[in-house]
């Protein structure tokens, strides 16, 4: 099962440039390290690093689902 996942989330072609790569790849560190700082808010804390984790994830594979979605409309 978790093979299967880690597959779907890892697949499908490049559809970034390497710009748009590079950008959400240091991006995603950032506010992931930002994260990673005490704060009173811990749910904010939390969703801060997982959206960095998911920007630094596209980056690093290269494929975005939203953009392949949107490219079929």
């Amino acid at each position: 099962m978790a093979n299967d996942m880690m597959h779907d989330i890892f697949s499908g072609h490049t559809n970034l440039s390497t710009t748009e790569r590079a950008v959400s790849v240091a991006l995603g560190l950032g506010i992931a390290a930002a994260a990673a700082q005490p704060r009173p808010n811990k749910l904010l804390s939390l969703l801060a690093l997982v959206v960095g984790v998911g920007l630094a994830v596209r980056g690093a594979t290269g494929h975005c689902a939203v953009k392949a979605a949107s490219e079929h409309l």
